[in-house]
């Protein structure tokens, strides 16, 4: 039954679920287990209608779990329909092509009863550190590889564990506590959302979402195709090439803007891999639909309504759409290029307001423990390099774009685990030059706390085909991964780092945007001081004297 809902009660109520589903994941955080979510924010969190349409989702999260677990909840609604469900019922999955990509995000759904009857649903993603396998890393030919899939089960029926699922978790899993303790927070989350959702349908009345959700939805999408409406209508291409695991991969873009709708498609890109770096459509969808929502209608309520517009298509051969069983634990590496290629398509048709390319995936090393280790351990601390320069404005330094996670502080990492981290910086002149700089890299040490071997599972890219800038400006830094000892290691697969020895990772820099001899003198002049800059290279690529860089 639906209610009509005047235009002032629309916004309390919006805002309140706003505070609702940032509530939610807050919940997540704080019960989370595992430091990727504790501290990274390696997460998402939103409130879907009865249909499965996602109305709102928390700011706290990722992209590729937000836009994914949009799309997921139909997958599960097609397993269990809202009537076949009970109040205490709650529903996982860790399924790639059902959930976000990979078996280590674990998707849990759970609806919402007022009044006895079911009114719609709170789902929240988390990234859980193992899930048995080889371990998250590039190295499976295949998904049976990767380690245990959960397909959409129930976690609670009718508010009672499902032992048996519990059970082989805990029997495939490196850190089985950790493991389960996530998924209670995962429910946990979910149930804090459905109580203040209640509270808020009380307040103002409401037996339902379906007057809200409608016209969330409708507002969203009608604000989302006004806003395309004001582009030029056109084919816009672009493509990017990048390292990929023992080849390069060209991801390829033809972005078409017409009738309020865009459509970008990924035909011509690189076909799959045999190894672990495939990407699942739905997180093709999450990455390029936000590269998208970056520059158009950001300012929109990121749900069904304002998604819709866009459509995403990638042929099944590529390396975007990857199909059953094809090995997916590092689709972050590829999946999170997709904002960069897609803005490079929109600087043709909004020149001027897109950022230039940047180090885009995350820096993720796996470390752990050798089989025979005396102290078992597994973590996956997240790190990042520069984002490229922005319209008007330097890039950030070591910050998470596309996936706006956080860096992993030094000090979780040594209290988690047996590992110590020598060194931490930024690394000078690794953002690409021009009037905007891009943002820097930064250099790491890792070494085993106790001398002992332990193993480095590596996912890097942007080591042979570093950021490029846009406008003039140069490109970014490359990216880089070595033993202190001295020997140069590939930026993909598995290597053990013999106790004594030190892995060391560089993060790569963003590009610069523009002509680096229109760059300000304070600016460069600041970019020395700080020691972003070297002199040498401001000499050489900014053409100031070192009588003028010595000035104040």
């Amino acid at each position: 039954m639906k209610q009509s809902i005047d235009p002032l009660q629309l916004t309390l109520i919006w805002n309140r679920l706003i505070a609702v589903v940032e509530e939610q994941a807050q919940t997540l955080i704080r019960t989370a287990f595992s430091t990727t979510v504790r501290e990274a924010g390696d997460l998402s969190a939103g409130v879907f209608n009865r249909e499965g349409q996602m109305l709102a989702q928390a700011v706290t999260g990722t992209p590729g779990h937000v836009n994914a677990m949009a799309a997921s909840v139909a997958a599960f609604l097609a397993k269990h329909p809202m009537e076949s469900l009970h109040e205490g019922d709650v529903l996982v999955t860790n399924d790639p092509w059902d959930g976000t990509g990979h078996l280590n995000d674990f998707t849990v759904v759970t609806p919402v009863f007022h009044h006895g009857q079911p009114i719609g649903l709170f789902a929240a993603t988390s990234h859980i550190a193992d899930v048995g396998g080889l371990g998250f890393g590039p190295d499976a030919n295949d998904l049976f590889e990767e380690g245990l899939l959960i397909p959409i089960s129930f976690l609670f029926k009718q508010g009672e564990p499902n032992e048996t699922l519990f059970n082989v978790l805990r029997a495939n899993v490196r850190d089985p506590l950790a493991a389960e303790g996530d998924l209670y927070s995962l429910a946990a989350c979910n149930e804090t959302g459905i109580k203040r959702l209640i509270e808020t349908l009380n307040e103002f009345g409401l037996i339902d979402l379906e007057a809200v959700g409608a016209q969330i939805i409708k507002q969203s999408q009608e604000a989302m195709i006004a806003e395309i409406n004001a582009l030029p209508d056109g084919e816009y291409n672009y493509a990017m090439r990048i390292d990929g695991y023992n080849d390069p991969i060209d991801l390829v873009c033809k972005l078409m803007v017409r009738a309020g709708a865009i459509e970008i498609d990924f035909s011509g890109t690189s076909k799959a891999s045999s190894h672990g770096i495939n990407v699942p459509l739905t997180y093709t969808q999450a990455y390029a639909s936000f590269g998208a929502r970056c520059v158009i209608g950001n300012m929109i309520p990121n749900n069904a309504g304002s998604l819709a517009p866009i459509s995403i298509l990638a042929p099944a051969t590529t390396i975007l759409n990857a199909q059953r069983p094809a090995a997916v634990s590092a689709r972050h590496v590829i999946g999170q290029m997709l904002p960069d290629v897609v803005l490079g398509a929109l600087a043709k048709a909004m020149p001027g307001r897109t950022p230039a390319e940047g180090t885009s995936c995350l820096y993720l090393p796996v470390l752990r423990s050798v089989a025979d280790a005396k102290e078992p351990f597994v973590i996956n601390p997240f790190y990042t390099g520069g984002t490229g320069a922005r319209p008007g404005k330097d890039g950030l330094s070591c910050t998470a774009f596309p996936s706006g996670v956080k860096n992993t502080p030094v000090e979780i990492n040594e209290a988690t685990a047996p590992v110590i981290m020598w060194r931490k910086e930024y690394i000078a002149d690794s953002g690409g030059v021009g009037q905007y700089r891009g943002g820097l890299g930064q250099v790491m040490e890792f070494q085993h706390a106790r001398d002992e071997d332990m193993i480095a599972s590596k996912m890097f890219d942007r080591i042979k085909h570093p950021a490029r800038g846009r406008k003039e400006g140069g490109a970014g830094g490359n990216g880089q991964v070595r033993l202190a000892s001295g020997t140069m290691l590939k930026g993909m697969g598995r290597d053990v780092i013999l106790g004594g020895d030190r892995l060391v990772v560089e993060t790569p820099g963003g590009g610069g945007i523009g002509d680096s001899a229109a760059r300000a003198d304070d600016a460069v002049r600041q970019d020395v001081k700080k020691g972003f800059v070297s002199q040498e290279s401001a000499e050489k690529n900014y053409n100031l004297l070192s009588r003028k860089l010595s000035e104040k």
